[in-house]
């Protein structure tokens, strides 16, 4: 690619994040929802293969239709409500369907089916900027409006992100799809947590990222596509190879490894809710 096609599409991703994680008004927040969009589709179709090409449709595809649905849903809000203060989500109509456009543009169940597919067809570092920054709008939205959504709905999403993630994970031979199941998962978590202790589904989205960043910077290195690729890296690549089992096993959550922490946190915070019938 034009390293300054590359600079203006990257220039573009950092724009939209920044334009949505800061802004107060609905429409603004989609205006850079939509700049992400366009700006990481030619990163997703830049290698012109088929599948890459079959990838970046299925992306504009589900990105298209969640944002109508966020623009949508805050309309409804600002004909009921009078505000289009991104806090002020107060209509129930308006808030199902923020959180059924959010869960959309984040991946989680049911709603997930376009991720593992975008992430086979984009290389591992597109694939690392859909895992992770991709993924942090639509969560500071979710964190503005945590107030006004409903707990039940976000609970049974989350605990079926995290089940599906985990079951379909298991199925894989190809690193970017276990990746993206990884990820799902991952977000069931944060989700769960998300309106009882936002800062907690941060700080779990932070040390997400942080660790997602290293595998598939660490998988690019060694050129690992597949899981045969990484079984025969012990030879060749002993010390990162060594580091990326360290970083799996801290995704995964196995104590005393960082990614151990929030699992520990979330699961202390959601034994302190009463959530028993």
């Amino acid at each position: 690619m034009n390293p300054q096609a590359k600079l203006v599409f990257t220039t573009s991703l950092l724009l939209g994040t920044t334009i949505t994680i800061s802004s107060n008004h609905w429409a603004l927040a989609w205006t850079g929802l939509e700049i992400n969009t366009l700006a990481v589709l030619p990163l997703i179709s830049k290698s012109h293969h088929p599948r890459a090409i079959e990838a970046a449709t299925k992306y504009f595809l589900v990105q298209a239709t969640a944002s109508a649905l966020v623009l949508f849903s805050s309309m409804i809000n600002a004909w009921h409500s009078g505000q289009w203060d991104i806090t002020q989500l107060t209509h129930a109509t308006a808030c199902l369907l923020m959180t059924a456009a959010l869960s959309m543009k984040l991946g989680l169940v049911p709603f997930h089916f376009w991720f593992p597919e975008v992430l086979q067809g984009s290389s591992l570092t597109t694939g690392l900027l859909l895992s992770t920054a991709m993924k942090l709008p639509p969560m500071v939205l979710l964190f503005l409006t945590s107030q006004s959504l409903n707990p039940t709905l976000l609970t049974s999403l989350a605990i079926l992100s995290t089940a599906v993630g985990g079951w379909m994970g298991l199925n894989q031979t190809q690193t970017r799809k276990i990746m993206a199941f990884s990820s799902i998962s991952h977000l069931g978590w944060m989700t769960i947590v998300l309106v009882y202790d936002p800062k907690l589904t941060l700080l779990n989205f932070y040390l997400y990222a942080l660790m997602t960043a290293s595998v598939f910077l660490t998988m690019n290195t060694m050129k690992a596509l597949q899981l045969s690729t990484l079984m025969t890296m012990w030879a060749k690549m002993p010390s990162l190879s060594a580091l990326l089992l360290l970083t799996l096993l801290s995704l995964a959550g196995l104590p005393p490894l960082t990614g151990f922490l929030p699992k520990w946190l979330i699961i202390q915070e959601l034994t302190k809710q009463s959530m028993a019938p």
